[in-house]
């Protein structure tokens, strides 16, 4: 399961709809996604981190560090 993921969703007040909406994917898929029953291709995966500020890693429950790692300039 993505907790981090799904808290941070939380935190904004987004639901499952409007993320897959953003993602251009359906809500199930997106819902299997947080599950941890279908794996974020890696183009989502990017958008997510950029969008929550948060590193891939951190997506992934990886690490518990939170704060992204420095972007590439350009």
């Amino acid at each position: 399961m993505m907790e981090h993921l799904r808290g941070l969703r939380e935190d904004r007040d987004i639901s499952q709809e409007k993320m897959a909406i953003f993602l251009q994917v359906h809500q199930t898929t997106y819902s299997a996604y947080e599950l941890g029953k279908a794996n974020i291709p890696i183009p989502l995966l990017k958008k997510l981190a950029l969008f929550f500020d948060t590193s891939v890693d951190y997506l992934l429950d990886l690490t518990n560090e939170r704060k992204p790692y420095p972007r590439k300039k350009g």
